[in-house]
Formats: C-alpha cells, structure tokens, sequence
C-alpha cells in the first residue's frame, strides 16, 4: 500500500521536458574574480607542486631529486626548515593545553609560565571567540610596543605609551594581507578610484584592488647597482597627475617598506616627502612594514635601521591619514601559517574607526593563536629573563643566515652575463634583472608566455627551483626580472644550479 501511494504522489508531479539543470560556469560569477591575478601561488607553484608528486614515485624521470620553493617567503614550509622559536612555541603550547603547567612544569622556564599564566587570565580559552577587534590586553601591548620602537617613551618618560599609539585603534587581524584586503574593500567605492602601488609591487595589492574593481595607479621604483632599488617622489606625483587626468580619483598611497620584492629601505628624507604628497592630495598612507625586522646588513652594519611611517608622521606633526600594517609571518619568527598580525590607524577619525570596527566583526574575530603570536612579536624576553638567553640566539642565527645567503647569491648572481642583481638590504628576498635576447623574446611569444615567465618555468623543469617571474610583480616595459628567496638552506648548492641553467639558456637563446 506504501508502495502504491508513493507511485501515485509522483504521477501527480508535474512533469516538464523543459527543465535544463544549468552548472555554475565562471562566466556566472563576479567578473571581478576573473581579473584577479596572484603570481606568487600562480602557475609556476601549481607546476612546482604537480612535480613534488611525481617525485614520490619511484620512477619519475625528473631531472632533479626534490623542489626548492624559493617564490614564497615562508620560512618554516617544508624543504627550508627555518626552526621555529622555542619562546613562541613554548607560549603556545601552554595556550593551546594549559594543563602542561602542571604536567610538565620542568618543561618551561619560569618567565614562560608566567607569561602563559598572564594570557590565560586575560584570554581565557583559545577557543572561544575574543572580542573582534583583538584581545584588549594584546592590543596594549602593541601599542607599548609601537611607543618604544618609535623612541616616544624614551623621549617622553613623564607621558604614557597611550599619548603616542591608541591601543582603540589598533586592530588585530588574520595576518596583515586580511587587514590590506580589508582596508581596499572600504576605500575603493566606485569602479573611478585609484590606489597608488609601487612597481615592482607585492601582488597581493593589484589582485586585491581587481577584486574591489579599482584603479591600480603605478609608480615606478628606480634601480641602480650602487644604491640598489629607491623610490622618486617625482614619480609619484607623475603618477598621480597622469591618473587624475585619466578621470581617476587617487584615493590611498602604498609603500612597501623594507621592500617587497626590492629589499630596498627607505631614507628619511623620501619618507617625510611622501608624506607630503599624503597631505597635498588628501591621500590615505597605507604603510607596509611586515619586513621591518628583516634588515640584513644590520648583521655587518649596526646603523642600518628602520625607521616606521608612524614615528615620521608624529616627527612632522602631519594630519595625513596612516595605517601601518605588521605581521607574526615575516621576521624571524616566520610564523606564517599561525596568521597573525596587526594593522594600526593613525591620523583616522572616530566615525571610520566604528565602520572598520563593524567590519572586522562580520569576521567575529582574529584566529587567537595568531593573537597570541603578536603578543610575543611585541614582547620577546628582556634581558635578565631565563628565556632571552636561547631566544636572542635562536634569532642571531636567523639574522646571521639570511644576511650571508643574500651576500653569497647576490654576488655570484652578478657575476653571471646578463644578470643584474641589485643591492638587497632588507626584506628576504632578491629580484635580479635579467637581460632576455630577441630569440628568447620571440620563442616565449610563441608559447604564449611573458619572456620571464618562460626563463622561470625552464628553471623549474631543469632543476626543480621555484621563483616568481617579475611579470608577476609589474616592471617597466621591455625589463625583466625574476623574485627568488634568501631562505633555502645550502645555498652553494642552490645557487650553484641557478648559474648552471642561466649558462644554458644563454647557450640556447643568447643574451
């Protein structure tokens, strides 16, 4: 009888020749999305991963034994193995199981105890939601951490931290790419306005200003092999005329300082300059400063230095609109994966402050071990703590590494015809120019693929190196260029393969 029933239910259906099911096809989507371009994890990392499994397979016929992923600067990932730092790891341990204060006491020193005993009464569980703006004791923290780079409480000792960096408009974020992408998505209002980035630039900034449908407004980086990559503010304000006579409205500047991918370091006298140009055309700074402790020749030269937008801004008494954005990724702490980070707001008015505010809670809140990861960028042990001892050489070693990878590979990437490699002092990166001849040029246009482009993808197939070609980050017409990291271990090996492919493609195509 069931039976019945249920066949006279679907007879009485009504029943259509008609209906055709319809699958989602990209032309059904935003066309937004399909502008969207991110070279670092674009074709050549979908390659160098297809040949990372075919390695696994006993007779693969690769000619090389094992990927080195120099396109990224992930310095923990598999195959570079940065470690990890113990005072970090060890925070987080007793954050993530609180119990092993007691279980395993002998396991921690003293100050991380009571660091993690600290966080635990402010925080509470890590798994439950914190407030959206960030843990409010980790955002003083930052704040006093901003003060003290910044020389404010030194100079100041009669005035609180609070007096130079508001822990209210500070806002704690899922690595700093969220806050950047974030930050777009509100200033770009309509399909006429413009970002200024800098060329080369990092490509989160052109595919993010795509995705939001702006106007990406290039200014060109200079280069030279004395003073490496700079900045003209000439160029700048050509940049911003031309766009603004192309019916653009220009409505931020970005600066990546240390540089990505230049490495290059800002002087005093270009950042106060760019300032200027800020407050001239009502333009909202947007400072990337996620390298600031990646300075290399600090290793050889102790006054090299960083200097931070904030501290210009508050040296000029400037009204200009800042936010400067910091991450747990880049440094040494190489955290990447954990995504913690900051941005901070400077010069920004209450009312704006409550729109982020109601935007960064559509999010509920920051992932809290990268919260907890921020905490301890901003406070590492000090000295006479147990734990200093270990970090301080835990993070020399690092700094030592990287400053003697980017001198070995800089020096013989120059030595080779047709390569360029400009001064690196800061970031992890180099980003050689590399001069392509006509028959190359021609060959890559057949193959429908930019000249780089073809050089990095040969790279790959030859000796399993991943780099990101400099199509991928812009660069001035008819010069090419490719970003590769400073943080692969054994680097006579690694470079040592570089210049073995360059002399072949030089046999193949000239120079």
């Amino acid at each position: 009888m069931r039976l019945a029933a249920r066949l006279l239910r679907n007879l009485s259906r009504p029943f259509s020749t008609t209906t055709i099911m319809h699958q989602l096809t990209p032309a059904s989507l935003n066309p937004a999305v399909l502008n969207v371009e991110y070279a670092v994890r674009g074709e050549l990392a979908i390659k160098a991963e297809d040949y990372r499994n075919k390695l696994k397979e006993e007779d693969h016929g690769l000619p090389f034994d094992r990927i080195i992923s120099s396109n990224i600067g992930n310095p923990q990932q598999k195959g570079l193995d940065q470690p990890p730092i113990t005072f970090v790891r060890q925070i987080a341990a007793l954050m993530e199981y609180p119990a092993l204060s007691t279980l395993a006491p002998s396991a921690f020193p003293p100050d991380v105890l009571a660091r993690a005993s600290e966080l635990q009464h402010e925080i509470g569980s890590i798994g439950a939601y914190s407030h959206s703006q960030g843990v409010p004791f980790i955002r003083q923290n930052v704040a006093k951490f901003i003060a003290e780079r910044d020389g404010f409480t030194q100079a100041n000792p009669n005035k609180s931290y609070t007096d130079f960096s508001d822990p209210n408009a500070i806002f704690l974020t899922a690595g700093a790419s969220s806050g950047v992408s974030l930050l777009l998505s509100m200033l770009i209002a309509s399909q006429n306005d413009g970002i200024l980035i800098p060329i080369p630039q990092y490509p989160l900034y052109t595919a993010t200003i795509a995705q939001f449908q702006g106007k990406p407004i290039p200014y060109y980086l200079s280069s030279s092999t004395q003073a490496g990559w700079s900045t003209s503010v000439k160029d700048v304000r050509e940049a911003l005329q031309k766009a603004k006579d192309e019916g653009i409205n220009p409505k931020a500047l970005v600066v990546i300082n240390p540089g990505n991918p230049t490495g290059s370091v800002l002087d005093r006298a270009t950042m106060e300059d760019l300032v200027r140009v800020c407050e001239e055309h009502s333009l909202v700074l947007l400072a990337d400063e996620v390298y600031q402790d990646n300075l290399h020749l600090r290793v050889k030269d102790p006054s090299v230095s960083f200097t931070s937008f904030k501290k210009v801004l508050h040296d000029l008494s400037s009204p200009a609109s800042l936010i400067s954005f910091h991450s747990t990724s880049k440094g040494v702490l190489g955290e990447c994966g954990r995504r913690g980070g900051y941005f901070e707001c400077t010069n920004i008015s209450p009312e704006v402050l409550a729109l982020i505010y109601k935007m960064v809670s559509v999010g509920l809140c920051p992932p809290l071990q990268g919260q907890i990861a921020v905490d301890t960028l901003v406070r590492p042990p000090q000295k006479g703590e147990e734990s200093y001892s270990l970090w301080k050489e835990e993070t020399d070693t690092i700094h030592k590494a990287l400053a003697e990878r980017t001198g070995v590979m800089s020096e013989r990437l120059n030595k080779l015809e047709g390569v360029t490699c400009y001064p690196s002092p800061g970031a992890l990166y180099l980003f050689p120019e590399i001069t392509l001849s006509d028959k190359a040029v021609q060959t890559a246009k057949t193959k429908g693929k930019a000249p780089d482009a073809m050089y990095a993808l040969e790279l790959l197939d030859e000796t399993g190196i991943c780099v990101v070609p400099g199509s991928g980050f812009g660069q001035k017409q008819g010069v090419w260029h490719y970003r590769l990291t400073c943080l692969c271990p054994g680097v006579e090996e690694y470079v040592g393969k570089l210049e073995k492919f360059h002399k072949g493609w030089v046999e193949r195509y000239g120079v």
